[in-house]
């Protein structure tokens, strides 16, 4: 791996620094931390606009897409770190301007164990990753060849699981409506959206932690397509609203009685969660067919 952000401009660079130097100093069992996707190989957006159909604009911004290889630290705990140093980086900023950071962090032990195994998602981050601190204690295994067969098989089961999962939430979803049960409906809503996003981030990944955030998984899955933009754009405050009220759903239609949900917001929102469902059917199918396509190279 490349170990040189020279190419980046300065503010990109002291953004990272930052990030690295509050990782060290929240955790010390950090052991390297790798900058992977669109800003380790160069084709990163800074900011761009694109008008949709019937004149919505869709903000494009890349992610800084850092990796946290630690060693002898529990894995949800490093996580909940992590979620901290992610609100100290972008506290007083704007979501519609300013770069977004997503982490992911595993052990070295199982890291070392997934290269030797030729797992896709972290033979692609050795190969294009951009090494920001190395504790210097550890080598990184070997990455096997990459064996696209494995891929697109690996990459269907997952699609074919997170996919149907969605699509039972969605059907909850609708006959809860029918019902007049709409805060449980905004619940299995939620539960569908969770799953179409796990299963684009598995199928361009093979790999997926735990998420109930709404933003962080449609952050973390946009860099697949625009069309993503589209679902949830919230450039008005009826937009957001709507988005605010989902992604509380998770928690607050199941126990908070007071949490209020009409029928004209399930009617607002079923159209949304649909195209998600169709874009999320679309590029997973679009992919595992370029798997295979490169399993016969």
């Amino acid at each position: 791996m490349k170990d040189s952000i020279a190419y980046l401009p300065k503010d990109k660079q002291d953004d990272l620094g930052f990030l690295v130097k509050e990782i060290l100093k929240r955790l010390p069992q950090a052991e390297y931390i790798i900058l992977y996707g669109s800003y380790a190989r160069g084709n990163y957006v800074r900011r761009s606009v694109r008008i949709e159909d019937g004149g919505i604009p869709t903000v494009k911004i890349s992610d800084y897409d850092i990796y946290v290889v630690t060693s002898g630290f529990n894995n949800k705990k490093a996580e909940t770190v992590l979620d901290n140093v992610e609100d100290i980086f972008f506290s007083g900023k704007d979501f519609d301007r300013d770069t977004p950071v997503q982490f992911i962090t595993d052990d070295i032990k199982a890291l070392n164990k997934y290269l030797e195994e030729g797992r896709y998602f972290y033979t692609q981050i050795k190969q294009e990753g951009i090494v920001l601190y190395n504790s210097g204690k550890y080598k990184l295994s070997r990455r096997r060849k990459l064996n696209f067969a494995e891929i697109k098989e690996q990459a269907q089961e997952y699609f074919d699981e997170k996919f149907e999962k969605g699509n039972f939430f969605f059907d909850d979803a609708v006959t809860n409506k029918g019902r007049e049960r709409f805060q449980m409906s905004s619940f299995y809503l939620h539960q569908a959206c969770e799953n179409y996003y796990y299963a684009i981030r598995l199928t361009f990944t093979l790999r997926n932690n735990k998420q109930h955030n709404l933003s962080k998984l449609s952050s973390s899955v946009r860099r697949y397509i625009d069309d993503l933009g589209t679902v949830f754009p919230q450039n008005t405050p009826e937009e957001k609203r709507l988005f605010v009220l989902l992604k509380a759903a998770y928690v607050e239609a199941r126990y908070t009685p007071y949490f209020v949900v009409t029928k004209e917001d399930i009617d607002a929102l079923i159209p949304k969660v649909e195209l998600l469902r169709d874009i999320a059917k679309r590029i997973c199918e679009a992919k595992i067919k370029e798997y295979g396509e490169q399993s016969t190279i």
